[in-house]
């Protein structure tokens, strides 16, 4: 009962700063050309549905980034969820490349896109590129972390009882870190969806991200905010499937 309270509240938050939304555009003295009101965006948003904005449709530009987004982010998964839980597990490893993640952990995107870009050109090779960059430190940090905050009594049990280092690693550490594991891939999502809009800067001409960047060069702030809220409600729902996973994943996860 109470998270059905909590999310009605929630829903009166967003229904209020609509209203609010509403009064500043309708009463206020702010140019619809710097803050659109609620009806020309979602005029903007019908217009874009039904003739598509600069030959694509809405679908077709979220389709774009999405592939954008969730190629560089698997292979995030793929390649850091198992070297952070090894380099957790390894301190050998972890000295390799504990540096390695320090330096590009705070790099702003844009410090080093036009150096992916001279490498892997203007493609979506660079994008990906920089993507996958975005994701990888939040992963591998959580992963660590995960691992290293173990407690020993566990490790210790598991000996007791026979297990060797392969199985203490697989069905005692990885199963004890999953909470972190899962804190770092909602992490890396919004690390990598943040980064959206610098990825989609160069030669881009389709994504969610360029749409609204593209929008800003001719002072279309209308479709900007429907790039905006577009962004945003994904952003959302791709969250929401990760926590979903989690909790089915992690059913412990608060229980004790």
């Amino acid at each position: 009962m109470k998270k059905k309270r909590y999310r009605w509240i929630s829903v009166l938050t967003a229904i209020g700063i609509l209203i609010i939304w509403y009064l500043i555009t309708e009463y206020g003295s702010m140019s619809e050309l710097i803050f659109p009101s609620p009806k020309n965006v979602f005029k903007s948003f019908i217009e874009i549905m039904q003739e598509g904005y600069k030959g694509h449709t809405l679908w077709q530009h979220l389709f774009d980034s999405l592939k954008r987004i969730l190629s560089a982010y698997f292979l995030a998964i793929v390649i850091f969820v198992p070297l952070g839980l090894l380099s957790g597990y390894y301190t050998p490893i972890n000295a390799v490349f504990e540096p390695i993640m320090s330096f590009f952990r705070p790099l702003p995107p844009l410090a080093y896109y036009s150096v992916l870009v001279l490498w892997l050109g203007i493609g979506d090779g660079s994008k990906v590129a920089l993507l996958f960059l975005a994701a990888a430190a939040p992963l591998y940090i959580s992963c660590v972390s995960g691992i290293s905050r173990i407690k020993e009594d566990y490790i210790n049990g598991a000996r007791t009882l026979g297990a060797n280092e392969r199985q203490i690693f697989f069905h005692v550490m990885f199963y004890a870190a999953l909470p972190d594991i899962f804190t770092g891939l909602r992490n890396s999502m919004g690390s990598a969806y943040s980064t959206l809009v610098a990825a989609e800067m160069v030669a881009a001409v389709s994504g969610i991200g360029w749409l609204a960047l593209d929008a800003s060069k001719y002072l279309r702030s209308d479709i900007i905010f429907v790039g905006i809220i577009f962004m945003g409600i994904t952003g959302i729902i791709l969250d929401e499937i990760l926590k979903f996973i989690e909790k089915k994943v992690v059913f412990w996860k608060g229980k004790s």
